[in-house]
């Protein structure tokens, strides 16, 4: 489009506002024009649908690892704590190195002293 004819269409569109809509007209435009483009916003954003949610199995990762029934703690031959099973550390032990007591007085009889990081021991020597 060349300038006359882009000046020719605004004066145009000018001169029907002016005449056809007033003020209040004007302003009703605006609005319109406001609310439909924020609709039509709002609704191309819904169709950006997120992808769908699946619940599946999850992945075996690392293996459960069973209680050794030799005793209920067990100890390191190069460590110098004894711990319950399930406490963090007794899982860093290799089975060749684990030694097993029945209870507090057999591991403490064989020199070894209870682990500060096994919460259970904390509570079971102050009693």
């Amino acid at each position: 489009m060349n300038r006359a004819t882009i000046q020719g269409f605004w004066g145009r569109c000018k001169t029907l506002l002016d005449k056809g809509l007033g003020d209040w007209g004007l302003i009703i435009v605006i609005f319109l024009v406001a609310f439909s483009s924020f609709g039509l916003g709002r609704l191309s954003a819904t169709e950006e649908a997120r992808p769908a949610v699946s619940i599946g199995k999850a992945p075996e990762e690392a293996q459960p690892r069973g209680m050794n029934v030799g005793g209920l703690l067990v100890a390191s031959r190069t460590g110098a704590v004894y711990q319950y099973p399930w406490c963090g550390g007794a899982a860093n032990i290799k089975p060749e190195n684990q030694i097993w007591f029945k209870d507090e007085a057999a591991a403490k009889a064989a020199g070894y002293r209870p682990s500060q990081s096994c919460k259970g021991l904390d509570l079971a020597t102050s009693q």
